[in-house]
């Protein structure tokens, strides 16, 4: 038995002509100036008048007022994942500290791009361009940070190494090893050659 994602909603019907009209009325939604109802009214005014421009080339079933809060439901909840994302990785980085905020940024970093990715996944048919940008964006950020703290990491490994290192040359100088023991030393215990 195969299993499909089930019937299309009217949304998913509208034709491509259509794609500016739906990433408008989305657009409104997120921006919570106007009723739902008042935007609906004009979502089908616009659909109509796009109708009538192509004198009856283009014909299609406006969706329904519940489809449409349906639709609004879906993008208000996409829209309340990204913002509560955004919040959730705001405070864990104002509670930590530099050196802690390494393994945080990870995390962090992570759960953004996880975040991003289920989103698409659950809503990509109903995302405007203004939210991939936004989304894309999240994860390019994420990521950036994940370069960010690993390149600090590796700085600090890098100096550490190094004054492990000169202690190493120290202790064998003191206590009479060969230069060719010290570096063996080095060599095999902490990876480094000079």
């Amino acid at each position: 038995m195969a299993i499909g994602r089930g019937r299309l909603s009217s949304f998913d019907l509208l034709p491509k002509e259509a794609d500016h009209i739906i990433a408008w009325a989305a657009s409104e939604l997120a921006d919570r100036e106007k009723t739902q109802t008042s935007i609906y009214a004009e979502f089908t005014a616009k659909c109509q008048a796009l109708m009538a421009e192509h004198r009856g080339e283009l014909e299609f079933a406006i969706p329904a007022f519940s489809s449409f809060n349906r639709y609004s439901v879906r993008q208000a909840r996409l829209s309340r994942r990204l913002d509560q994302t955004r919040e959730i990785v705001a405070v864990l980085a104002q509670k930590h500290d530099a050196k802690a905020s390494d393994d945080l940024t990870v995390v962090a970093g992570e759960m953004i791009k996880s975040t991003v990715l289920h989103m698409l996944g659950d809503g990509a048919d109903g995302l405007v361009p203004k939210q991939l940008k936004e989304l894309a964006e999240a994860f390019r950020s994420a990521q950036a940070a994940q370069n960010l703290s690993s390149s600090r990491k590796a700085k600090e490994t890098a100096v550490l190494q190094e004054r492990l290192g000169d202690a190493v040359t120290a202790v064998a100088k003191a206590k009479g090893l060969t230069a060719e023991t010290a570096e063996a030393i080095k060599s095999e215990i902490l990876g480094v050659t000079k």
